[in-house]
C-alpha cells in the first residue's frame, strides 16, 4: 500500500473530494448576501454612498486593486514553485493556487483546506513525503508571518490596531486575542515538531493517541507524528535560500491581500492620506482583522469577514458606504476564487481521471505481456 492511500483511506477520499464539489459554492455565497443584504437595510446611507466621486483616481485605484490581486496569485504560485523544487511550471503553480484557494473557501471544517491541499498535491506527479513538507511548511509560514507582525503593530500603534482610539477592552480585543492565541499554540506546536525535536514530539502524539476517548483519531494522530518528522527530514535538508523565498514570497502575498483593501479604502473613501505612516498604521489594522477571520465559523468567513470590516476599519470607511467597499474587496478576493474554482476543477478532474486511465491501461500491458509465453 503506498504511503498516500495509507494517508486518505476510501470514506476520507470520498469526502475531500465532496468537498470540491461545485454546488459546495451555494452555501458561502448564500451566508456572504444574505449578511450583505441585512447589512445593507440596517446600515446604507445613500446620501454618503452619492458623497462617492468615481473619477478618474478612483478607477486607477480599482486597477491597482486587480493588479495586487494578480500579485497575490502570483507570489502564491512563486511559493508553491520553491516549496516544489520547480517541479511544477509556475502556470501549473498558477493552477493549482486556484484549486486550493477554492478548497478553502468552501470546505467544511472537518476536512479543511489542509487536507484538501494534501490530496490536491498528491494527485500531481511529487512524491507524498514532499507534498506533506509543502502542505505543513505552507502552514508554518503563514503563522510565522502573523506572529511576527502584530505584537509589532501592537508595539507601534497600540490598541488603536483595533480601532480608533481603542482602549477599553472589549470582545474585538478578545476575539483577536484567541485567534492569536490558537495561531501560537499550533505555531510553537509545528516549529519544535519541525525544527528542533521531531522524534520527541511524534513519541507524544503516539502516547496522546493510545488515550481512551481519543481513539477515533488515533489513525489522524499518528499519521500527523510521521508527516512532522518526514517534513523535518525535507526541510533540514534546504538551503538558506530555499527558506527566505519561501518566507518573502508569503511576505508578498499576504501583503497583496491587504494592499488590495488599502487601494479600495484609499480610492473610493478617499479618507486616507497617501503617506508611509498612514498607510502602515492601516496596513497594521487590516492584518488584524485578518487575524480574527481565522475563527470565523463560516467557510471563508462569509458574512463574518463584511461584519468585521464594518467594524474594524469604521474610522476609515464611513458606515454608510463600508458595505460598499466591503462588497467589492469580497467579490474580488473572495468569490473571484469561486467562480474560477468552477472552471478550473471540472477540467483538472479529467486531466487527473483521464491519467489514472492511461496509468490502468499501460499498467494492464505491462502485465499481459509479462504473462506472454516467451518464443
Amino acid at each position: 500500500m503506498t504511503q498516500d492511500k495509507k494517508r486518505h483511506s476510501r470514506k476520507e477520499r470520498k469526502k475531500i473530494l465532496q468537498s470540491l464539489d461545485l454546488t459546495k459554492v451555494i452555501l458561502p455565497i448564500f451566508i456572504g448576501v444574505g449578511v450583505i443584504a441585512f447589512l445593507f437595510y440596517r446600515q446604507f446611507d445613500p446620501a454618503e454612498f452619492e458623497k462617492i466621486s468615481w473619477s478618474g483616481s478612483t478607477m486607477i485605484f480599482l486597477v491597482l486593486a486587480l493588479l495586487f490581486l494578480f500579485a497575490r496569485i502570483s507570489f502564491y504560485a512563486l511559493r508553491l514553485f520553491i516549496l516544489s523544487e520547480k517541479a511544477f511550471s509556475f502556470m501549473k503553480c498558477i493552477q493549482l493556487i486556484f484549486l486550493w484557494e477554492f478548497s478553502s473557501a468552501v470546505s467544511p471544517t472537518n476536512v479543511g483546506g489542509s487536507a484538501v491541499a494534501l490530496f490536491i498535491l498528491s494527485q500531481e506527479k511529487i512524491g507524498a513525503a514532499k507534498t506533506t513538507a509543502i502542505v505543513i511548511y505552507t502552514i508554518v509560514l503563514d503563522t510565522v508571518f502573523f506572529l511576527f507582525c502584530i505584537p509589532l503593530w501592537v508595539l507601534i500603534f497600540g490598541a488603536n490596531i483595533l480601532g480608533p482610539d481603542n482602549q477599553a477592552f472589549n470582545s474585538w480585543q478578545i476575539t483577536l486575542l484567541s485567534a492569536y492565541g490558537i495561531m501560537f499554540l499550533y505555531g510553537a506546536f509545528f516549529a519544535y515538531g519541525l525544527f528542533v525535536k521531531p522524534q520527541t514530539l511524534q513519541n507524544l502524539l503516539l502516547s496522546i493517541s493510545r488515550i481512551g476517548f481519543m481513539s477515533k483519531l488515533k489513525d489522524r494522530i499518528e499519521q500527523l507524528g510521521e508527516d512532522i518528522v518526514v517534513t523535518s527530514k525535507a526541510l533540514m535538508q534546504q538551503s538558506f535560500r530555499y527558506h527566505f523565498g519561501a518566507f518573502m514570497s508569503t511576505v508578498g502575498a499576504w501583503s497583496s491581500r491587504f494592499l488590495l483593501i488599502i487601494c479600495l479604502i484609499v480610492g473610493i473613501a478617499k479618507s486616507v492620506p497617501l503617506q508611509i505612516w498612514a498607510i502602515l498604521e492601516l496596513y497594521a489594522r487590516i492584518q488584524t482583522l485578518f487575524v480574527m477571520m481565522a475563527v470565523s465559523p463560516t467557510p471563508g468567513g462569509a458574512g463574518f469577514a463584511e461584519i468585521l470590516f464594518g467594524n474594524i476599519l469604521v474610522d476609515y470607511v464611513p458606515s454608510g458606504i463600508s458595505l460598499v467597499v466591503a462588497s467589492i474587496w469580497r467579490l474580488m478576493a473572495y468569490y473571484f476564487f469561486l467562480f474560477m474554482g468552477i472552471i478550473i476543477i471540472p477540467q483538472w478532474l479529467r486531466n487527473i481521471i483521464r491519467n489514472r486511465r492511461v496509468k490502468t491501461r499501460n499498467k494492464a500491458k505491462g502485465q499481459t505481456s509479462d504473462q506472454a509465453p516467451q518464443a
